[in-house]
């Protein structure tokens, strides 16, 4: 997603004001594999309508703990989150991976770090940079601006470990692989390959809509897909 676009929506956008609320309105969860769930998200862009979320945040219960891939657009949507998470499992959430700088995929790290404070948070070395030189603090802006204040109170929770291509991790009883681009939907993705056979793959792979590729690039968004695969 760019910002830019989303700017130009914010100022066309003639909701009137929604204001700060606690968390989104609930969506549910769908076991899609051994020890893992799903949140599917509504289509479109973030707005009064959708409160600003609108991606699919998952997670991966392992052994005595569990991990995160992508928690939401804010702390109210990561709140909704937390929530579903605790309805499955009374276990800690101990790892987030964020797939790339988007701030509707990881600015619900905010929630995840209110629930479980040592949960670590690990992206793209590029998204980690580019969110601190910036682009952290304009996705704050632009998701109130979208949401009209909606997502109010929301602060960006930037990842401190990095991700590099083939890194891979056992954390608790499952095992994780990261596949890492500098050239697909961004300039920042990683997507997560499961021990259990599910590939997180963030915006680079869509289903009913065409993503973006204003910070990235069409042949490399195949390519990454493929090597992935």
């Amino acid at each position: 997603m760019r910002i830019a676009t989303l700017l130009i929506a914010a100022c066309l956008t003639l909701t009137a004001h929604a204001g700060p609320r606690d968390t989104v309105k609930p969506y549910p969860a769908k076991k899609i594999a051994p020890d893992t769930w799903v949140i599917t998200g509504p289509l479109g862009e973030p707005s009064v309508q959708n409160q600003g979320f609108m991606n699919n945040p998952g997670w991966i219960i392992a052994g005595d703990q569990v991990v995160v891939i992508d928690p939401g657009s804010s702390v109210q949507a990561g709140r909704m989150v937390v929530k579903a998470i605790k309805k499955t499992t009374g276990l800690p959430v101990t790892t987030v991976y964020n797939t790339h700088i988007h701030g509707d995929h990881w600015l619900g790290n905010q929630a995840i770090l209110e629930a479980w404070p040592k949960a670590v948070l690990i992206a793209h070395p590029d998204m980690i940079a580019q969110a601190k030189a910036g682009e952290a603090e304009n996705w704050v802006r632009l998701m109130g601006q979208l949401t009209r204040g909606f997502t109010e109170g929301t602060r960006a929770a930037i990842p401190t470990v990095a991700a590099f291509d083939g890194m891979a991790s056992k954390i608790g009883t499952r095992g994780f692989k990261v596949h890492a681009s500098s050239d697909a939907h961004s300039k920042t993705d990683i997507m997560i390959e499961v021990d259990n056979g599910v590939l997180f793959t963030g915006d680079n792979v869509l289903n009913g809509r065409i993503g973006r590729l204003d910070d990235g690039t069409f042949k490399g968004n195949i390519r990454a897909i493929d090597n992935a695969l």
